[in-house]
Parts: structure tokens; sequence; C-alpha cells
């Protein structure tokens, strides 16, 4: 099975060596002038990783477009101006994964939205969540995830094929859902390291509680089944989020809070400001969220506000 993965960062470069690892034959694309393509392809790895000499490192997009499934994992911004370039090249009956947690930020669509919203090709689309760390991956140390899409065969297949030991993939049955789960457990992650930078991380325990509990009333509005939240795309990725020392969001979190410069990727950022539109647009309350934003998007005092956020008016658990 011909594989490319689009995105060469910490994600990327880890989903082409386990692609590999499963026997497939795999393309890494990357833009030529990122210095993290330069890097891979130079050392063929990074900090996390060497690729084995069978993995192609790539910078045309037509030439990695032409495998059989492509996975896309990159910053979830840059969703809809990469789609823009991949429409221009002839991708009728492929397979794309989106392998990516995030929102639009000005809009609050869905990853799936924005893809389909470009590509009008006929494709097949599906995403791929839940918990799983580079550093633990490379180790051997197994994980479980899920695969989702609205059409089933497409789950599936793409669960079939990269289904391992290593990484145990189920059937996703809520593509909203899982989007929205995924997406919302990285502005919950911000909001544990801010607790764990202020030394309130017994609070972590109450966070962990009551997240899953608004995010749940938000897919439900939204249309979608509310249960999806205790599943692996959204509470079953908060251990390797919310307390892992790997977790990008949680170390900025604690960073922001201790005035420290970080400089990794935090989708939660973005995230949170998107899930500020998609609250108003369904009239959902969500108040970690909007907590999480007023720090980092408002500069609201994180002390101030975090301990508000638990201090609220007393109301029933459910």
């Amino acid at each position: 099975m011909k594989v490319s993965v689009l995105g060469c960062g910490r994600w990327g470069s880890c989903l082409g060596w386990y692609s590999a690892k499963l026997g497939h034959q795999v393309t890494i694309w990357g833009r030529e002038d990122s210095l993290t393509w330069q890097n891979l392809m130079k050392k063929r790895g990074n900090e996390y990783l060497h690729l084995p000499v069978s993995v192609m490192v790539e910078s045309s997009l037509s030439r990695v477009l032409s495998a059989d499934i492509i996975l896309i994992a990159i910053g979830a911004q840059n969703l809809r101006s990469l789609c823009k370039q991949i429409v221009l090249c002839p991708v009728e009956e492929k397979t794309f994964v989106l392998c990516m947690k995030g929102l639009e930020e000005h809009s609050g669509k869905r990853l799936s939205q924005v893809f389909n919203e470009e590509i009008l090709q006929p494709v097949s689309l599906a995403i791929w969540v839940g918990p799983g760390h580079v550093q633990e991956l490379v180790k051997n140390v197994p994980s479980c995830m899920v695969i989702n899409s609205d059409n089933t065969y497409i789950t599936k297949r793409v669960a079939t094929i990269f289904n391992s030991e290593l990484i145990r993939l189920y059937y996703g049955q809520d593509l909203l859902g899982s989007e929205i789960g995924a997406a919302s457990k990285n502005v919950v992650g911000i909001a544990a390291g801010m607790l764990d930078g202020l030394n309130l991380g017994s609070l972590k325990g109450p966070l962990m509680a009551r997240g899953p509990r608004e995010i749940s009333r938000l897919i439900k509005a939204m249309g979608g089944n509310e249960l999806t939240v205790y599943g692996l795309s959204h509470i079953g990725d908060y251990e390797a989020t919310l307390f892992s020392s790997y977790s990008h969001n949680r170390k900025f979190g604690e960073a922001f809070v201790k005035k420290e410069r970080f400089d990794k990727l935090a989708e939660g950022v973005n995230t949170a400001a998107a899930l500020m539109v998609l609250s108003k647009r369904y009239n959902s309350e969500l108040p970690i969220c909007e907590a999480v934003y007023s720090i980092v998007k408002k500069g609201h005092p994180p002390g101030k506000v975090l301990k508000s956020l638990f201090l609220r008016s007393t109301k029933y658990e459910f």
C-alpha cells in the first residue's frame, strides 16, 4: 500500500515511521523552505525518531498525492490553504485521513468541514484521533486510538490498514463528536498546565470531571452523540494531555502562567477561540474553555480566572 504523509513535524514523521513499520511504501511531504523538512531530509530523523531507509522525503505535492492513502498531519489553521493546493491535482477516489486535532479559529468549523468545502472532487475522508505520544510509540509503548468517518466502510478500511499491536484502532461512530472532543481536549490540557504552574494541581480532578460535561453539552447541541466525549477522542486522551510531560498543550499552559517561553505548537490556543464561536452559535455554556480563552486571548489574570472558575455558584452536579 502506498501511503503519503502530508506534514513532517512530530506527529507527521511518527505516522511515516509507523506506516513503514507496518510494511507500507511511505513518503513524507513537507515544504522545501521549512526548516523541519530540511532537517528531516538531511538527517533522516528528528529529536524523536529516525526514519527507516525505505521512507522517502519529498517536497513535490503532486508526486505524493499519487499514493493510495494520504494522511494529513499539519497545524489545523493551515488545512484550508493546503486543501487549496491539493484540489489543483487529480485526487479522485483517493482516501484522505485527517490526523490532526483542532477547529478553524475564525469560523469554528470542524476540520472535515474545511476539507470538504475545498476538495470538491469525489474522495473518501476519515479522521484519526485519540491518545498517543511519539516519544512512547517509538519505544513500542502501545496505545489505542480511533478512526471515524461519515462512511462506515471507510472507517473500517482505514482502521484495518493501520491497526497493529502498537496502535489498536477502534471504529468511531460519531464524526462530529469525535472532532469536537479531540479538539477541545487540548483546551482542557492548557487549563491543566495552568493549574500545574499555579501549584493548584489538586483542581485537576475537578477539571477532568467538569471538562467532559461542558463538551458533551456542546456536542449534543450541535447534533452529535453526547456520550462520544467519554471515548478515546476526548476523555480517553486526558492522561496524555492533562498529565504527560510530553503534552505541548499542558506545557504551554504551565509556561504561560510562569511567563516562560514556549515555542512548540499548542493547538488548544486557537481551538479556545473557535469554541467561543460555537458556544455563541449553539447557546452552549463552556466555562472552562471560556476561562482559557479569556487568559490566553484577552490577557486576564490566570490565577484569578481559574480560581473563580471553581468557585462559581453552587449547583447540581448532573
